[in-house]
């Protein structure tokens, strides 16, 4: 086994294992094996990034095997620049959520922290698929641990947010599963991603699987005006639930975009381009806009959600090495934020059972430690420079001024909307006098929280003041896949 091999495996097996002999009762040894797990599931990424070969657009870490030989679908997994943070960030966003709900958690506790780690493997098996039938079914299978989290862990409408993420999701995955099948009997029988790359495509082919994979990828990340079914789940899942819903399982759409629909069909992609600019441009000011009048603080991040990826796919679509390379930071900077304010409300729902804005005030009075956290991961949402959050959008915003000025000009309003939404969040929140009971017998973090939202604190920083071990990864891949996209490949 190689190490995507066992990035992918190692949760997986752990969460079988829970499944098979964690109970209620034996509680506390679940939650430690779930840590455990997800730790050792963590450090073996790290030699992924620190083995990492720098100034190629190459696969790296390769592994294939065959897998249904009769229809030649292997086993075949790989990652390069584009790719490599992600499974990162997966494994550790999956460390966070199980400390997360190490006492939130009281009932099911192993068939929850299984769920995460089951979860965590196949997300990593869709950032590492280099085989399209092997993609599609780590792709697909990821539905399924979630919607038991949002099903059984969620809020008082928990199976209609449940049964409309996974029908919004699932139908719009179908046509691309009929785009995969279209390419497979085009490359002469082979689901090879690589070899997909290369093919010949009319424009007619090009226009038809362009949008046979939008279909799947826009819902996921989700773009405007198929994102009506982010705000109901984020309200109804669980506080670990929401953390890797926006941390993580939204960039699998977002990422879907650059291994498939713009190399596969770059003709199309260009042709489209300026349709799914101005699409991003309506989730960055519109949705902002929208934000800004939520009273739920789950609705508010979650509407944030959609306008920071409206970020990503614009940036993508510009077609410049700043504005593909913005929004890959982007992506992994909105990961540790959204992570971060979605823990930050869980912090507070855990202890008053509300997630309405107008049931707090005053917080910091009675909570300055959490306050601090919560005053840093807000900066981090509105974009404040030395935060995570500043370096992707700015990114972004200089790609699409050297492409339009107009579009830059716009995208930058994003800039002005997140911090009115935030800010205006965070001072009904924690500012001022305290206003209730409820508020004024609050107590601060312990340590288990401390620790949770120091670990995310460290990384929302870090990025902040030195993004180069982000960027410098996937320059290559950038340029090369910018060089591929350029190149008119109509027969």
């Amino acid at each position: 086994m190689g190490l995507l091999s066992l990035a992918i495996w190692t949760p997986i097996a752990f969460g079988v294992v829970l499944l098979a002999l964690g109970r209620d009762e034996q509680a506390g040894a679940v939650r430690w094996l779930a840590l455990v797990g997800a730790l050792i599931s963590f450090l073996i990424t790290l030699p992924l990034y620190t083995g990492f070969e720098l100034g190629t657009s190459v696969m790296q870490f390769v592994e294939k095997a065959p897998w249904i030989e009769r229809f030649n679908v292997n086993y075949h997994l790989g990652v390069d620049g584009i790719s490599l943070w992600f499974v990162l960030l997966t494994a550790f966003i999956n460390v966070i959520v199980v400390i997360a709900g190490w006492e939130v958690i009281t009932r099911k506790v192993n068939q929850y922290m299984a769920a995460f780690l089951i979860l965590s493997g196949l997300m990593i098996g869709v950032f590492s698929a280099l085989d399209g039938l092997l993609f599609y079914v780590f792709f697909e299978a990821t539905l399924i641990p979630m919607y038991l989290i949002i099903g059984i862990w969620g809020g008082p409408n928990k199976i209609y947010a449940a049964f409309k993420f996974f029908l919004y999701t699932l139908l719009g995955s179908l046509l691309t599963l009929v785009a995969l099948i279209y390419l497979y009997t085009q490359s002469s029988g082979s689901f090879d991603i690589a070899a997909w790359h290369q093919l010949p495509l009319s424009m007619t082919a090009q226009n038809l699987i362009f949008f046979a994979f939008f279909a799947a990828f826009a819902v996921k990340v989700p773009m405007w005006p198929v994102h009506t079914w982010l705000p109901d789940v984020h309200v109804e899942a669980p506080t670990g639930g929401s953390a890797v819903l926006a941390a993580i399982m939204l960039k699998l759409g977002a990422y879907g975009f650059l291994r498939f629909s713009m190399p596969i069909a770059p003709d199309a992609a260009r042709e489209w381009g300026m349709f799914i600019i101005v699409l991003s441009l309506i989730a960055v000011v519109y949705v902002g806009l929208v934000a800004m009048v939520q009273q739920d603080m789950k609705k508010l991040v979650a509407y944030s959600s959609v306008a920071h990826m409206g970020f990503v796919t614009l940036g993508f679509f510009i077609f410049n090495p700043l504005g593909v390379a913005g929004g890959l930071v982007q992506m992994i900077a909105h990961g540790f934020v959204s992570a971060a304010m979605f823990l930050s409300i869980g912090v507070l729902y855990d202890r008053v059972h509300s997630r309405e804005i107008a049931s707090y005030g005053g917080v910091i009075n009675t909570m300055p430690k959490f306050a601090a956290f919560a005053l840093l991961f807000s900066m981090a949402n509105c974009g404040l420079p030395a935060t995570a959050g500043f370096v992707g959008e700015w990114m972004v915003i200089l790609g699409a001024v050297k492409f339009n000025f107009v579009v830059g000009l716009l995208a930058a309003s994003a800039l002005i909307f997140g911090a009115a939404y935030t800010l205006w969040m965070f001072k009904r929140v924690y500012l001022g006098p305290v206003t209730n009971d409820d508020v004024q017998n609050l107590s601060d973090i312990n340590a288990r929280e401390f620790l949770m939202l120091t670990l995310l604190a460290v990384a929302v920083l870090y990025m902040g003041l030195y993004p180069r071990p982000f960027t410098d990864v996937m320059d290559a891949s950038v340029a090369d896949l910018l060089k591929h996209i350029a190149m008119t490949k109509l027969p």
